[in-house]
């Protein structure tokens, strides 16, 4: 493109301590979130005629691990496409040359409010049991490209007022995992399964653990495991399910079962106790919902000994999960990753960035008028009649969220 072309199409904005230089197609920039892995806005597309968030990925290249992750989200939005995952609308960058390229902006659907808000709200059956349903639904369709999360969290789910639920993020590169006794605490592990917290091997179950932690806190309104560290996670998680057998302990590497067998030994509580009625909701009439099946399923998510943990087609079945049971959502093609070795690459900081301006160019390349090639024309969920009773009273129930 002329570069004098391009210059005009781009304008800059200050959001928050960030600025942003946008193309002149988003418009009306309000800051709505930040993280580790960057700035989101909000803003309105003229092109699309809609509303989106624009993620300005924070300082992708000040090193090797944040330009891999940058490039390891970039390719998995490209490829994904279900409508329990955030779907990407375009990706820019307002540099003209791979010299020059230093920011990337990732343009996204809009949603009304993260997991974080709807946990502080009083849910009834249908609701609970419908946003874990699309929980497992996303998840299972990562599993199915072979991408294992590992690290879900209220703050990286979302919702929209209808309760359509989508994850934001692809979580944790398998070259990132981290051990008990090795990484200082910088990011929030409450919702990571033993095996990740204890540098174990791992299979696709780890991220029900992060399912089950995630429905606890919606139950109880609170953190069920809220450790200050790595050593404190694990406490707390053996102070409340009880010390795990030595079958499990044997698994274990010598230095960290070294540690956990000086532990003091802890009986736990029973899912009784921990999740008494009190804190569920009202039988529900209309899909025979009920805290005893609320209450089982989380006693077979939040199981130490992941080969005796519940998998995700088996919570999929669950009676308190199968209510919502669509093929069509459940067993959705799986996503064709085109690179087969994303988690294991390695590469330099340069390298990195040369690969995701690469990455940048050919999605300019598919988009044609800000629409992308092939895309399907509407992304709007399509609720089967089963579903009016939800989406029709949930605008009602989520706007106290998005308020906030």
């Amino acid at each position: 493109m002329n570069r004098n072309k391009r210059e005009k199409e781009y304008y800059s904005i200050d959001v928050g301590d960030s600025t942003f230089m946008v193309l002149k197609r988003y418009q009306n920039l309000r800051p709505i979130g930040s993280g580790a892995q960057g700035i989101v806005c909000s803003a309105y597309d003229h092109n699309l005629e809609r509303n989106v968030a624009i993620k300005k990925l924070s300082r992708p290249f000040q090193n090797q691990t944040h330009a891999k992750r940058a490039y390891r989200e970039l390719v998995l939005m490209k490829c994904v496409n279900h409508k329990n995952i955030i779907g990407l609308l375009n990706v820019f960058t307002p540099q003209k040359t791979l010299e020059e390229f230093q920011d990337v902006y990732l343009v996204m659907e809009l949603m009304d409010a993260n997991l974080c808000q709807v946990i502080q709200m009083e849910l009834d059956h249908e609701r609970l049991s419908y946003l874990l349903y699309q929980m497992l639904c996303g998840i299972k369709h990562l599993h199915s490209a072979g991408i294992i999360h590992r690290d879900l969290k209220p703050s990286n789910i979302v919702v929209k007022s209808d309760c359509t639920l989508k994850i934001l993020d692809f979580g944790l590169a398998r070259t990132a995992a981290t051990g008990l006794l090795m990484t200082p605490y910088v990011v929030t592990r409450y919702y990571r399964a033993p095996e990740v917290i204890l540098g174990m091997g791992y299979q696709a179950n780890v991220d029900v653990w992060s399912v089950g932690c995630i429905m606890a806190e919606m139950v109880r309104g609170s953190v069920l495991f809220p450790g200050t560290d790595h050593i404190d996670q694990w406490n707390k998680v053996i102070e409340q399910l009880g010390t795990p057998s030595q079958e499990f302990l044997m698994k274990l590497n010598q230095s960290v079962r070294t540690y956990v067998e000086n532990r003091p030994r802890y009986a736990g509580y029973s899912f009784e106790k921990l999740f008494p009625d009190v804190l569920f909701p009202a039988d529900s009439e209309h899909n025979k919902l009920k805290a005893s099946q609320a209450r089982d399923l989380l006693s077979k998510m939040l199981v130490i000994d992941a080969s005796k943990r519940i998998s995700v087609d088996e919570a999929l079945q669950h009676p308190y999960i199968n209510v919502w049971y669509d093929p069509t959502e459940v067993e959705a093609p799986p996503p064709m990753i085109t690179d087969k070795q994303l988690d294991e690459r390695e590469h330099t900081v340069e390298e990195w960035k040369e690969l995701i301006y690469k990455e940048v160019l050919d999605w300019e390349e598919r988009t044609k008028n800000g629409v992308i090639r092939g895309q399907p024309a509407s992304i709007v969920t399509q609720y089967s009649s089963r579903r009016v009773l939800i989406s029709c009273s949930a605008m009602t129930l989520f706007s106290f969220a998005i308020s906030l």
